[in-house]
């Protein structure tokens, strides 16, 4: 045992001073590359989709609720195009929520965008938690043909009195004009 604690004593020194040299090294390495949002997610930002979620009940093992959205592009910042679907959950899903609200920045390949282009089934999970109001997660993939797409991660909120972890489909239509 002691000599175990004057071998660890000993190297102290040693190893102090690897870690000043690994520091100092560090400081003169050259940056690190700058990373661009496009470089991140395969793509380039062209807007956001804002869904009001109609309220409903939780079943225990799922629920569906109503969703309107509005795709906004980041351009001119005036709604583009607007869509309708529902919100499909199951899972734990226990109690109701009176209303909810879920914004996703849109990715694309290109800076370009046609009518339509967000219609598709979504799919991925959700957690919440509510009393009052509260916040949940979405992390959903999909859509037409994966070649525009939503951020995977979105943060919601929601009135009610809810607690929620489930696998999610979202299927979303263009809205008639």
């Amino acid at each position: 045992m002691k000599k175990m604690l004057i071998l660890s004593l000993a190297a102290l020194p040693v190893l102090t001073s690897a870690g000043i040299t690994v520091a100092a090294d560090m400081t003169a390495a050259a940056p690190a590359p700058v990373v661009v949002e496009s470089d991140r997610v395969g793509g380039v930002r062209i807007g956001y989709l804002d869904c009001q979620i109609g309220g409903g009940v939780g079943y225990v093992l799922g629920s569906a609720k109503t969703a309107d959205c509005a795709f906004t592009s980041v351009i001119d910042g005036e709604p583009l195009d607007t869509y309708t679907g529902s919100i499909k959950k199951f899972g734990v899903d226990l109690g109701f929520t009176t209303q909810s609200r879920v914004i996703w920045a849109v990715f694309a390949p290109t800076a370009g965008y046609h009518k339509g282009s967000l219609g598709g089934l979504y799919g991925g999970a959700t957690a919440e938690a509510t009393v009052g109001a509260g916040i949940g997660a979405n992390v959903l993939f999909g859509g037409t043909s994966g070649s525009i797409h939503l951020q995977p991660v979105s943060v919601s909120g929601q009135i009610g009195l809810n607690i929620a972890a489930t696998g999610t489909s979202m299927t979303l239509q263009p809205s008639a004009i």
